[in-house]
């Protein structure tokens, strides 16, 4: 991957502000032509540094929202986080270092669904353990 110049970045920010605004929009924010744009998001898709493009939805306020840890047994990493993405109510999943194995973010519309995705986590061959936060409110 290339490292990325000032521009690059801003480029990148942009698009994760608004990433249906125009090229000629985004350009224009950033002082450079529609053209130079296109080409640097191009290369960005190319060279991997920008892996796609995805859709932002409002969370609704009524959703229950949770930070769930998860230890994975041995080398069942892969075959967990294939499952878990089949999970619709696990927005984000990440992969971190110490005594958990992954980190997923939960939204659910009632306390009954929360409850089954817990149990459909726990559920999966190769997770051990898991340990779940509501998140009450944003600061």
């Amino acid at each position: 991957m290339q490292e990325l110049d000032p521009t690059d970045r801003r480029l990148i920010a942009e698009l994760r502000s608004d990433g249906r605004a125009p090229m000629a929009q985004l350009a224009s924010r950033i002082g450079i032509s529609r053209a130079t744009a296109e080409k640097r998001v191009a290369r960005m898709v190319e060279n991997g540094t920008i892996l796609g493009f995805t859709v932002r939805a409002r969370d609704e306020t009524s959703s229950i929202r949770a930070v769930m840890m998860i230890e994975v047994a041995g080398r069942a990493t892969s075959a967990v986080i294939r499952n878990l993405k089949e999970i619709p109510e696990l927005h984000t999943l990440h992969t971190t270092n110490g005594g958990w194995d992954l980190i997923a973010e939960l939204r659910a519309d009632s306390l009954g669904d929360f409850d089954r995705v817990l149990r459909e986590v726990r559920l999966i061959d190769g997770v051990l353990n898991s340990e779940t936060s509501l998140l009450l409110s944003s600061a």
